[in-house]
């Protein structure tokens, strides 16, 4: 949850009002370990729409952040992830 919060703290504040828009403390951390998991509310909220490849999703908003936000906060990120989901992230620029 402390690297949630370092994230949130270099996002801009409109983005980051989304990113906190319905965060419940009680509920989190979530456990998903692999990406079907994971990605599974992505294909429950978007399942009205087959243009929408979670994954694809996924990944360009990782992408995003990995461009907005400091290569250190992204490799925090990536050692906190479980194995099976730190394929989704970029690789950080400093390793690229």
């Amino acid at each position: 949850m402390v690297e949630a919060a370092h994230l949130a703290a270099q996002l801009p504040l409109l983005v980051r009002g989304f990113y906190y828009e319905g965060w419940s403390p009680a509920h989190t951390p979530v456990k998903a370990r692999h990406p079907a998991d994971f990605l599974a509310p992505l294909r429950e909220h978007f399942k009205n729409d087959p243009s929408v490849n979670p994954e694809e999703l996924a990944r360009a908003v990782f992408a995003v952040l990995a461009n907005h936000v400091t290569v250190g906060e992204i490799e925090g990120i990536r050692r906190v992830l479980p194995d099976p989901l730190k394929p989704l992230w970029p690789v950080a620029r400093s390793e690229a």
